[in-house]
């Protein structure tokens, strides 16, 4: 509590890097300033018991603040993620994310991209795939220069895990003879 009065000022959507912002239990009234949808980089934010009143902004990061108890105690706020409608909002049908509702052709459009998603990852992982293991099967100087690297990267990771045992050892060793 910052005992701070009055309203949040208009201006504050020029603070666009501000990645936390907490005015909770001080005296604010007014709005929720629409500028504060500017604020992309805003991760957490809370508003909770000051004396805000109007519809709770939903465009840009607004749409990732679905708790509602960022904005309890506020009597006088309304709309999406609080249960409170604001006045006409009773005959539009709610899109938010909060809200567990979205409309057909939104829904259409996620389910045809998952399954083009799926549809893509099978060629997708064959290609990528065959195209590794189907040239180490095909071209032998390949395979063995492919073979020679892991060995080579396994007689690194052997050296560099038996370097690092023996100082270990050593460290031990010298603890206990000095204790």
């Amino acid at each position: 509590m910052n005992h701070l009065t009055g309203k949040i000022p208009p201006s504050i959507g020029r603070l666009q890097w501000l990645e936390t912002l907490d005015l909770s239990k001080n005296q604010l009234s007014g709005i929720i300033p629409p500028s504060m949808v500017s604020m992309t980089s805003l991760n957490h934010l809370n508003l909770s018991y000051n004396n805000l009143s109007g519809k709770i902004p939903s465009a840009n990061q607004f749409q990732t603040f679905i708790d509602p108890s960022i904005y309890e105690g506020n009597k006088g706020l309304c709309g999406p993620p609080l249960p409170t409608k604001c006045k006409g909002d009773d005959d539009e049908p709610s899109n938010s994310p909060g809200s567990g509702r979205k409309d057909d052709e939104h829904g259409d459009r996620d389910e045809d991209q998952m399954l083009w998603f799926y549809l893509s990852m099978g060629p997708g992982f064959v290609v990528g795939f065959w195209g590794v293991c189907g040239t180490l099967i095909v071209k032998k100087s390949w395979r063995r220069v492919y073979f020679q690297l892991i060995d080579d990267m396994k007689k690194s990771l052997m050296a560099f895990v038996s370097l690092k045992l023996a100082r270990l050892r050593r460290s031990m060793k010298k603890e206990e003879t000095q204790a």
